[in-house]
């Protein structure tokens, strides 16, 4: 009886559009005073945010849960728009950059989307499988990044709500890729859900499944910055991370294991982000390297921990990915990419990014927030 109530609820709000929508929330790293108590009706809420160049209506789904942390995606890219916090004074904090309009997303704004087919990069635009030579996208000079020109992260999935747990609340997201879309092969159907639980957790659950062979690496590019003004600089990260994959000066994996000992690429340690950037390599001043997790790619387990030292906001970040790429060059936040190793097809040794039919790909990534405390 709960879920059918909720299911009413989400569909008044998303007819009535935006007399039900709740406050506007801030595009800057101020926070802003809204009282976390004026919260629509239901848990997931329902709304149109927009419309497709070619007039395609773009869904927003709003999670909430009771402790007043609040999840908003979209159908464009499966992308989050916000992960808003409260903020301890009556309001919330967006704390990955996000937008509350379309339009910024259709101008190419940065965003907290699913990145696919192939997360990072294939070299040279190529790779063999079983014996056959898929040239895919050039989108990043002579090599591929991110799934091509469009990738999933431009084009509408499929939302829906999913069934009400009881500590957790979720929307999932289809996509199937049509054979040769970019290059790679296979029909593939795509599954991503996001599920925000009282425990102040977001899940990210990715499935899909080929009719041919494929090459498949999924991640989420979202954006993060934990502080009320500012950058994220002095953020202090944990790594559970011992070797990286070595590359070269654009960013393509030569295939040899590096250790992170002695580098500025070593957060075993806690530091700052920013402390040591401008020691990093091939590129000064950048992190944007694929870290090897150790012992992951088996089972969940936390590879990550960022904490903002004056509010005392924390993320941890948990996956079953046996890969993370650390990336800073974008000041409105950094990113913690799970994903496989970028240019998997082209090195036998790296964990394999191949899919086969009859065969189902799952991941799990956990993004774990508190401040100081656990949110009250």
């Amino acid at each position: 009886m709960k879920q059918i109530i909720i299911t009413f609820l989400a569909f008044v709000a998303f007819t009535m559009q935006n007399a039900a929508d709740s406050p506007e929330h801030p595009k800057t790293r101020s926070a802003v005073s809204v009282p976390v108590g004026e919260q629509a009706m239901s848990q997931i809420q329902i709304r149109a945010f927009g419309t497709m160049e070619d007039g395609t209506p773009v869904t927003q789904y709003i999670l909430r849960n009771p402790h007043g942390m609040e999840l908003r995606v979209m159908e464009l890219g499966a992308t989050m728009t916000a992960i808003n916090l409260p903020n301890g004074k009556g309001g919330h904090l967006n704390v990955i950059a996000g937008e509350e309009t379309l339009e910024p997303y259709l101008k190419g704004y940065p965003s907290a989307s699913v990145i696919g087919r192939y997360a990072n990069r294939i070299a040279h635009a190529k790779f063999t499988l079983d014996g056959t030579v898929h040239e895919v996208t050039r989108n990043t000079g002579k090599h591929h990044i991110h799934g091509g020109r469009k990738g999933f992260a431009k084009i509408c999935w499929k939302g829906n709500p999913l069934p009400l747990e009881e500590h957790a609340r979720g929307v999932r997201f289809t996509y199937t890729a049509k054979d040769g879309e970019e290059g790679f092969p296979g029909e593939l159907t795509v599954h991503v859900s996001y599920i925000l639980t009282d425990d102040n957790e977001i899940k990210l659950l990715y499935s899909a499944e080929t009719d041919k062979p494929t090459a498949l690496n999924l991640t989420n590019h979202a954006y993060f910055n934990l502080a009320d003004t500012g950058g994220f600089q002095d953020h202090h990260l944990w790594l559970k991370a011992d070797s990286y994959t070595l590359a070269d000066k654009e960013l393509i994996p030569t295939g040899k294991i590096a250790s992170v000992k002695g580098t500025a690429l070593d957060f075993r340690e806690v530091h700052p982000i920013g402390a040591r950037s401008d020691a990093t390599q091939p590129r000064p001043h950048l992190y944007d390297h694929n870290y090897i997790i150790t012992g992951g790619g088996k089972e969940l387990l936390l590879a990550a921990r960022v904490r903002e030292p004056v509010s005392g906001r924390t993320m941890e970040m948990l996956t079953t990915q046996p890969g993370v790429q650390l990336y800073t060059g974008n000041p409105r936040g950094f990113c913690l990419e799970t994903q496989h190793y970028p240019d998997s097809v082209n090195h036998a040794h790296f964990p394999s990014t191949i899919l086969r039919p009859g065969e189902r790909f799952d991941s799990t990534t956990v993004y774990r927030f508190s401040y100081g405390r656990r949110i009250q």
